[in-house]
């Protein structure tokens, strides 16, 4: 674990020395919230605007938790830097070390993710205050246990799931419309753009079903009681399998890549 460690240090390093970018991404990614914010006033101002079980007060606490959730979550330009080493041939000195690959990208994505939260984390306080009237925090320790749970098995997902996108790189030599088609699911898919739970019940079958449905609205879900009791616990069942089927396709996309691989530049 040391030399790992020795990485995500190097990451934390290699993250401040951008930390106006970092800084200026997470302020200026909060502008959309205040359209957000508009846009759902203006629905539910209109006769019989609530849907779902929710109200105006409710929607925007599901928006703020989605911008926290995403910041803690979300890799930052990940795909891009592991496509670059294989297609530039940076990853040959990986291949004559005891070094796993996978694991040094994991504790890149963890230093970065440490940076970009901790960036965020001022502008965020501060619009968590002026919204403070719409926070509501679950009384139960289980559902605070849970969601953290959901959100970290989240965060795994969602850096496989880069990992594997990038993989890609072995094959193709942009891997650009790849990822943002699979990002576009995402988006429409993982709740970003509304809450998944105000889709016809039909539609929320089949995406319960979905890896997208557990990178990102599960554990907001959780953490709101939007989902408890049996119904949760189905939940982390499903989002374990997901995990597992994501870390699994990570390292296949690995073993198969290398085949093509052909050590050039480096």
């Amino acid at each position: 674990m040391k030399k790992y460690l020795t990485v995500f240090n190097l990451g934390l390093q290699n993250t401040f020395v951008y930390r106006w970018n970092y800084f200026l991404r997470a302020v200026f990614g909060l502008i959309p919230l205040a359209g957000t914010v508009f846009l759902w006033r203006a629905i539910f101002r209109e006769p019989g605007g609530g849907m779902n079980g929710y109200d105006y007060g409710s929607m925007i606490y599901y928006y703020l938790l989605t911008i926290v959730v995403s910041n803690l979550v979300t890799p930052t330009e990940d795909e891009w830097q592991i496509a670059a080493d294989i297609r530039e041939g940076q990853i040959n000195s990986f291949l004559t070390k005891p070094v796993s690959y996978l694991a040094y990208r994991f504790s890149i994505f963890l230093s970065g993710r440490l940076v970009f939260t901790a960036v965020t984390i001022p502008p965020i306080i501060v619009i968590l205050f002026y919204f403070r009237d719409y926070l509501t925090f679950p009384s139960s320790v289980l559902t605070w246990v849970c969601a953290f749970l959901s959100l970290v098995m989240a965060a795994l997902m969602q850096f496989f799931i880069t990992y594997s996108l990038a993989m890609m790189a072995f094959w193709i030599l942009e891997i650009t419309t790849v990822v943002f088609i699979v990002y576009s699911f995402e988006y429409f898919l993982g709740g970003q753009m509304f809450p998944v739970d105000i889709m016809p019940a039909g539609i929320q079958a089949v995406m319960k079903w979905l890896p997208f449905y557990y990178e990102l609205f599960c554990p907001i879900a959780i953490f709101m009681e939007r989902i408890r009791g049996t119904e949760m616990l189905q939940a982390l069942s499903i989002q374990t399998g997901w995990l597992i089927i994501t870390w699994a396709t990570a390292r296949f996309m690995w073993k198969r890549g290398l085949g093509h691989y052909q050590a050039v530049g480096g």
